[in-house]
């Protein structure tokens, strides 16, 4: 049970982080914890375990964590900063594959060790992260534009625009982690895992995203409380 117990805790301690970071820096915090999920994520999915019962990728939870932050943005403040919180990982995305690259450019010293580790890793990356970047930009903004729309229709059948979060947080979120569980696993993985594997990889990521997605929503709440009792900025 040690992968099960240590990915209940990554659970618990990623989406606490994402609160701290935005209870000390508010918005700017989000925006941090963006770049840092966003860089992790794309390393921590190459390592492949066993856990309750299905093999999947690592990187879920990091990656299920941005949706939190835009979740988060969209609720509080606005479409727009949401989007902006996409295009910021974007942005992280980009530049750390370049600069991960320049480093098979060097020739190593006799005396180096760590050249032949970073190189099995990274090599993996610039196909992981031109995906990555792809599926990141079509699932990202389709969250956030779901989250809006869902937002819309409780407002407008409602008339109260603070009820039912639970509704546009999870109605956004479900979707948008199925689009991204299909066109990551197959863009990410085809012909380097057999089909077998390529399907129980995206059947358990998937389940791992439905239970971090409804695992978010007390923190989106959290959040908003939060939020209430910060000073008003200038």
């Amino acid at each position: 049970m040690q992968n099960e117990t240590l990915l209940i805790l990554s659970l618990i301690l990623t989406y606490s982080a994402v609160l701290a970071l935005f209870a000390i820096f508010q918005e700017q915090g989000l925006y941090l914890w963006t770049v840092i999920a966003t860089i992790a994520a794309n390393i921590e999915v190459l390592i492949v375990v066993n856990a309750f019962g299905m093999e999947m990728t690592l990187g879920n939870i990091l990656f299920a964590s941005t949706f939190l932050v835009t979740d988060i943005m969209s609720e509080l403040y606005g479409k727009k900063a949401a989007q902006t919180a996409v295009w910021l990982g974007i942005a992280t995305s980009v530049c750390f594959i370049l600069i991960s690259q320049s480093w098979m450019l060097y020739t190593p010293n006799e005396n180096d060790f760590a050249t032949p580790s970073i190189r099995t890793v990274f090599s993996n990356t610039p196909r992981l992260m031109a995906v990555g970047i792809i599926v990141y930009v079509i699932v990202q903004l389709f969250d956030v534009w779901a989250y809006h729309k869902w937002w819309e229709f409780t407002e407008r059948k409602f008339k109260d625009r603070q009820k039912f979060l639970w509704l546009r947080n999870n109605g956004s979120t479900l979707l948008s982690q199925l689009l991204n569980t299909i066109l990551f696993t197959w863009g990410a993985f085809l012909g380097v895992h057999d089909t077998q594997t390529l399907v129980s990889i995206a059947v358990s990521s998937y389940l791992i995203f439905i239970a971090t997605s409804l695992a978010d929503t007390p923190f989106v709440y959290l959040a908003r409380r939060l939020k209430r009792k910060m000073p008003r900025q200038n």
